[in-house]
């Protein structure tokens, strides 16, 4: 590797993930390392029109952001046949916490196309490598970092292509709360692909 290289962060590798990329914990650790690769141009969870929603998405899933603390409405396309995993509260702990400490009074509420969803418990038990973009809002750098995850999530089957609305609520139980809307255009299965 090159001193320049180096000196920018360069490539990292990353160990795969102590558990299964499609089980709970192993899409809650994805959705982090997907925060984490967007850096700060394109942070999803600062996105506050749904902009940049496409960018470095999986072809398995499509992950959705809350907000920091706003109130924020996005509007993105969503390739068709793909489930939707999102965390309706989530805080991740950089370097890990083991086991990850949990937020006895958050909460969460969701809802599709006026159809409330329950949200589901998660925490990753088992630390996870996260190596993002410079200044990425998870880790703050390049470098690899052990990371644990705990929150409340969702995973929501693929919805059927046309327009869908969701609304996510949440919050710490005091002073922390956020509100994100998505007007979601799904397409046709094979229609688009996401970059």
């Amino acid at each position: 590797m090159s001193f320049l290289s180096r000196l920018r962060g360069g490539p990292h590798e990353v160990p795969p993930l102590p558990f299964s990329p499609d089980c709970p914990e192993g899409l809650a650790a994805r959705w982090v390392q997907w925060v984490a690769a967007a850096g700060t141009e394109c942070d999803p969870v600062e996105d506050p029109t749904g902009e940049h929603a496409g960018v470095n998405q999986p072809d398995d899933v499509f992950f959705l952001a809350g907000s920091y603390g706003k109130v924020v409405q996005r509007r993105c396309i969503v390739p068709g046949g793909r489930d939707l995993f999102l965390p309706v509260f989530n805080l991740w702990y950089s370097p890990a916490v083991v086991p990850p400490e949990r937020v006895g009074d958050a909460w969460g509420a969701l809802t599709l196309d006026g159809v409330d969803l329950e949200p589901l418990e998660i925490a990753t038990p088992t630390p996870f490598v996260v190596a993002g973009a410079l200044l990425n809002s998870v880790t703050f750098r390049r470098k690899p970092v052990p990371v644990t995850v705990w929150g409340l999530w969702a995973r929501i089957p693929a919805p059927a292509p046309g327009t869908h609305h969701l609304r996510v609520v949440g919050g710490d139980g005091h002073a922390f709360r956020l509100d994100v809307s998505y007007r979601l255009e799904v397409a046709p299965v094979g229609a688009i692909r996401t970059s």
